[in-house]
């Protein structure tokens, strides 16, 4: 919208400038004084463009400061975030770092103290504001990418008879678009099923009884919901009558059959010797979408790979890519997880906020103490010959207190053994990653954490 302004207001300068030009050449402008009135006017159109436009590109680069500092903070928390959840072996691991990094953003708008420097820094921004900038540019973006269903929406249950503090209000319905609902959460079964019941709609049905009644009680003020939901078709989608049945290693020894799919067409591809891993990037009908997969050389790899992968800026892992013809072989696969995040965010460092030592001051207007009870997602993925449909959706409860070039004829890029992959947003020449997930057995399966 900001640069077909500015494009707009250019057009209709320049076509002044024409004019003027014009006029000063006509023959009856040889008259000096008119010479010189002409003169003075087009140096006053010059400058007036001048500050215009120059004003129009400062917002935009003031809005792309913001969303460029989130999108960074949000590669950073999802490496640290991963680093944790991968300390549990020999289980798949799929997750939205976005949908909770963009819920604590949310609690961070009414935090204060101690609590908000936890937040920001665990969150990897400067500051609240950046963050609530950030993810206004952000929420826009994400809910306006075409080819692709993408969605992300938040939404604030607060108790009855509570209201919240205006500015945290105006900042959560203007900046993350977040709508305010009141209810009864003495009566925790239908409290339950109002919460659930907006998760569903919000992800096609894929995500399912996020918040338990007994989440619920008396204690509990609010109630902050994110929720991401993806669907999206390979650009280059694999032939089903290409897939069969072939092995999966689980290390260098045990295997089990799973439905490998394989294609061959170009694909950007690196081989990279510092991570001793291929990463091959598939794209979706919108090519601003992706999935990167990130296959260890070796059968038993992951536990090394993750390792280097721990020290690694994810957003700038696909830079010196190149796109020759790959021989692909990729398992369908299906994951629901369902994480708490209490323990690992309190390991990020945010053990505070789930303590009496919380400072959740600027929600509400009443001057209770709050404080976090849980943080939990659940999250879905699926992984077919058409493409790819993901959803995720994280719930906080707040109650008072008490490389380098592969040298081959033939590329191949055979993920039959265990790997991590990221599904991926590009933004103003920034990532933004939207999942992640490591595969060591790719069946449907169910994982709590």
């Amino acid at each position: 919208m900001g640069l077909v302004k500015v494009e707009a207001l250019w057009s209709r300068k320049y076509r002044l400038y024409i004019q003027i030009q014009n006029l000063i050449q006509c023959r009856w402008a040889s008259n000096r004084f008119c010479v010189s009135f002409c003169r003075s006017q087009l140096v006053f159109l010059v400058f007036f463009i001048y500050f215009s436009t120059c004003a129009q590109f400062s917002t935009m680069a003031e809005e792309n400061k913001h969303l460029t500092a989130v999108l960074r903070g949000n590669g950073l928390f999802t490496r640290n975030l991963y680093k944790i959840l991968a300390q549990e072996k020999n289980k798949n691991i799929f997750f939205s770092p976005v949908s909770i990094h963009a819920v604590l953003a949310l609690a961070a708008q009414g935090s204060a103290g101690k609590t908000r420097k936890a937040l920001t820094d665990t969150l990897q921004v400067p500051d609240i504001a950046t963050l609530a900038e950030g993810y206004k540019e952000a929420m826009k973006k994400l809910n306006s990418v075409e080819d692709v269903t993408l969605l992300m929406a938040n939404k604030v249950y607060l108790k009855e008879q509570f209201a919240l503090q205006e500015s945290f209000k105006n900042i959560v319905t203007s900046h993350f678009f977040s709508e305010v609902q009141n209810i009864n959460f003495e009566q925790n079964t239908a409290a339950a099923k109002t919460i659930n019941t907006w998760v569903e709609e919000k992800t096609k049905d894929k995500i399912k009884n996020l918040i338990q009644p007994d989440d619920l009680n008396a204690d509990t003020r609010l109630v902050l919901v994110n929720a991401i939901y993806f669907k999206g078709k390979w650009a280059e989608p694999f032939a089903p009558s290409a897939t069969r049945t072939e092995k999966f290693y689980l290390n260098d020894k045990d295997t089990i059959d799973v439905n490998m799919m394989h294609i061959k067409k170009k694909f950007y591809f690196k081989n990279d010797e510092d991570l001793d891993a291929k990463l091959l990037e598939l794209p979706y009908t919108n090519k601003d979408l992706s999935m990167i997969i990130i296959l260890p050389n070796k059968r038993n790899g992951i536990d090394e790979l993750e390792a280097k992968l721990a020290n690694t800026d994810l957003t700038k892992i696909t830079e010196d890519m190149f796109r020759p013809e790959v021989i692909v072989s990729l398992p369908k696969f299906k994951i629901e997880t369902t994480i708490d995040l209490n323990e690992p965010l309190s390991k990020l460092g945010l053990a505070g906020m789930f303590s009496n030592d919380a400072d959740f001051s600027g929600m509400l207007q009443s001057p209770e103490e709050l404080k976090v009870s849980k943080v939990i997602q659940k999250a879905f993925i699926e992984v077919n010959e058409e493409g790819a449909e993901a959803a995720a959706a994280t719930g906080m409860l707040i109650r008072k207190k008490k490389c380098l070039i592969w040298q081959r004829d033939e590329i191949i890029f055979e993920a039959d053994h265990p790997f991590i992959f990221t599904l991926k947003e590009n933004v103003n020449n920034e990532i933004n990653i939207l999942f992640k997930g490591r595969i060591v057995m790719p069946t449907s399966i169910s994982v709590t954490m």
